[in-house]
Formats: structure tokens, sequence, C-alpha cells
């Protein structure tokens, strides 16, 4: 049995949202048992990003400058830029429609990675539903565990997903979506 099939995400927790000015942001707190340094390794390296992330990249993101990205499984490629890069506790960049903020904080042995975005508040639950995915993707990764990349289409078919965005609509008091799973999101 592959560790895909094993792989089952707990149930949705460590998001919440906030109105940001006219903006609303999605925090989402985890914490890994990974030290800093494995997990700053884990969001900068393009082979890395390649395993867990929603996005590819064309560089290293560990130095301040522009940089590529490239959405999983849509024809989404953007030209964006690294803002801050403080090794290995600080991460800024824009990917899609918003700023994203990396946190890396030491707890123990292992590490609570922060991460704040800028999202359309119709889309928070799904937001929440796929990086939960993805952060618990990257912990099975850094243990030397992978289970593959569940990211974009692929994530929004895995039956998990699909729950976890009706527990984090509910938690946040939104509708979800409205798009089947199998159809490309606008």
């Amino acid at each position: 049995m592959s560790i895909r099939v094993k792989y089952a995400p707990g149930p949705a927790a460590g998001a919440r949202v906030e109105k940001d000015g006219e903006k609303w942001k999605l925090i989402v707190v985890r914490e890994l048992r990974h030290p800093p340094a494995r997990v700053w390794e884990a969001l900068t390296d393009p082979a890395h990003l390649a395993e867990w992330a929603p996005f590819d990249a064309d560089r290293n993101l560990s130095t301040a400058g522009p940089v590529t990205l490239s959405t999983v499984g849509a024809p989404h490629v953007q030209q964006t830029t690294v803002k801050r890069a403080e090794p290995p506790k600080l991460l800024e960049y824009s990917w899609g429609t918003g700023d994203l903020r990396w946190e890396l904080e030491p707890v123990g042995s292992g590490t609570r990675l922060t991460l704040w975005i800028h999202i359309a508040r119709a889309w928070v639950s799904a937001g929440a539903a796929g990086w939960h995915i993805c952060f618990d993707v990257l912990d099975q990764l850094l243990a030397g565990q992978p289970v593959g990349r569940i990211a974009g289409p692929d994530a929004m078919k895995f039956g998990p997903w699909q729950q976890l965005n009706a527990e984090y609509a509910k938690q946040f008091d939104v509708d979800t979506p409205g798009w089947r799973s199998d159809a490309p999101k606008p």
C-alpha cells in the first residue's frame, strides 16, 4: 500500500481569517517536528517545492529578487519578487492575487510555521483546505515519508480536501466556492 493511500488529513484546525482593509487574510499555523533550517529549505528550494507546494519556482527563494512561479495544474505563470528573505525566519513574496508571508519560529526541536496570505473571502475555505493538505505533505516529506504533491486540481479531486473545505467553511461561516471538483477554478 502506498503512503498516499494511507494519508488522511486530520480535522480542520490551525487556520483563521481576518479582515485586512478591503482584503481578507488567511492565517494557517502548523507545528512541524523539524528544525527551522530544514523547513526553510523546503520553503525555498525548487526541488522541495515541487514535492509539496501548489506552485513551482524557477529559482531558490532564499534571497530577495525576481522569481517566476508556475501554479500547479493551471496555465498560470507569474513573474513576481521575493520581497524579504531572512533565513530561517521570514519569507515574503506574491503569488496569484495575494501576498504570502511565512514565519518560522523554533519550538523545542521543531518549528511553528505560520503562513499569512491575502485571499478573496469566497475562497478562504478552499485556501485553508489546500494549505492544510500542503502542510501535511510538507511534514511527511521532511520526515522522509513523501506522499507526493497534492495541490491544485488534484487536491480538489482528493476526497479529504472536500471534507476539509466544508469543515473550514463552517468554521469561517462562509459558503464553499461553487464549482465542481473536476472543473478548473475560475
